[in-house]
């Protein structure tokens, strides 16, 4: 049974969020710093990855170009969200216009969607290097790298149109109440005043295609990694082919366990804070992981950043040598 709603006709609704109901107005500030923070790592973090990438000549190959792709994607899918969280939490403004919720909505799931194809992406360039490294050159040449990126990207930002323009064609008060920090599709779903059933049918199906199905394939690509790996019969041959891939299993693993937590925080029996707090878990732990794990696991990205943050220690160690 549909709940009645009291928006006039030919109005747009305007979206409050409700944030994290239970959190006191005196830890604001405390939060408000602790997310600036992570956001600024995020920033920092990422763009340092970038540039290294773009200006260091020995990172030019297809694995590094996606993975600026994925530090893109962590610098946008959080910019989405994390600044109008710093604006609530700071200033108390909740407030968002119709087409500001349902932006932000879109540009948030389409933008984790290309991150789950990137994965997928990163995953093939793995296999070919490690099962087929006389091919590799072939396979991946910077046309083929440029065309399966700008394929994850447009898939995954066509996926969440459905959901966002049948969801904003639903029923809504004057004034919305979203509990969560940012507009979530779920938490605008429960909002409306709409039978709900088939835009959470609509969008659990969205998530399913978007999580299970690019995991499926990164965990398929690994298998034959492994497989290939195991007929290498040197010990130092096989810690070679894994730590080409230690990273972006890491990756991987991060990217996946944000999901675990914010899938069991909706599932499980928990009070709504919970629910909340793993949404904001899944929107920001990725982005702020990533660059750590590239910088300190990957050995070519770590020397180009420190090349780039301290040119003038290069230099001197240089001079040093005989």
């Amino acid at each position: 049974m549909e709940a009645t709603c009291n928006a006039s006709k030919g109005s747009s609704p305007v979206f409050y969020l409700v944030g994290i109901p239970s959190l006191p107005e005196s830890l604001f500030l405390l939060v408000f710093v602790i997310f600036l923070l992570i956001y600024l790592l995020i920033l920092v973090g990422n763009a340092l990855i970038l540039v290294a990438v773009v200006i260091e000549p020995s990172l030019h190959k297809p694995m590094y170009f996606f993975v600026i792709n994925l530090s893109a994607l962590d610098i946008l899918s959080t910019t989405t969200t994390v600044p109008k969280m710093l604006s609530l939490f700071l200033r108390g403004d909740r407030y968002l216009s119709c087409s500001a919720c349902f932006l932000q909505m879109y540009l948030f799931h389409g933008l984790n969607c290309s991150e789950a194809f990137i994965l997928v992406v990163m995953a093939y360039d793995r296999y070919v290097a490690v099962c087929r490294p006389l091919h590799y050159p072939v396979l991946m040449t910077p046309q083929t790298s440029a065309a399966l990126a700008a394929s994850a990207w447009l898939t995954a930002l066509l996926l969440p149109i459905p959901a966002v323009v049948q969801t904003s064609h639903m029923a809504f008060d004057s004034t919305v109440f979203i509990y969560n920090c940012f507009c979530d599709h779920l938490a605008v779903v429960q909002a409306s005043c709409s039978d709900t059933t088939p835009q959470t049918f609509m969008g659990f199906c969205i998530a399913m295609v978007v999580s299970f199905l690019p995991l499926l394939l990164v965990l398929l690509s690994y298998a034959h990694i492994l497989a290939s790996v195991l007929h290498i019969s040197s010990r130092e041959g096989r810690s070679k082919a894994f730590s080409t891939c230690s990273s972006h299993l890491l990756v991987v693993g991060a990217y996946y366990s944000s999901i675990a937590i914010a899938y069991v925080a909706y599932r499980a029996d928990l009070p709504l804070d919970f629910h909340i707090v793993g949404n904001v878990v899944f929107a920001i732990l990725t982005p702020v992981l990533n660059p750590l794990i590239y910088t300190l696991r990957n050995k070519d990205v770590k020397a180009a950043i420190t090349k780039i943050a301290c040119p003038q220690n290069l230099g001197n160690s240089r001079a040093l040598d005989p």
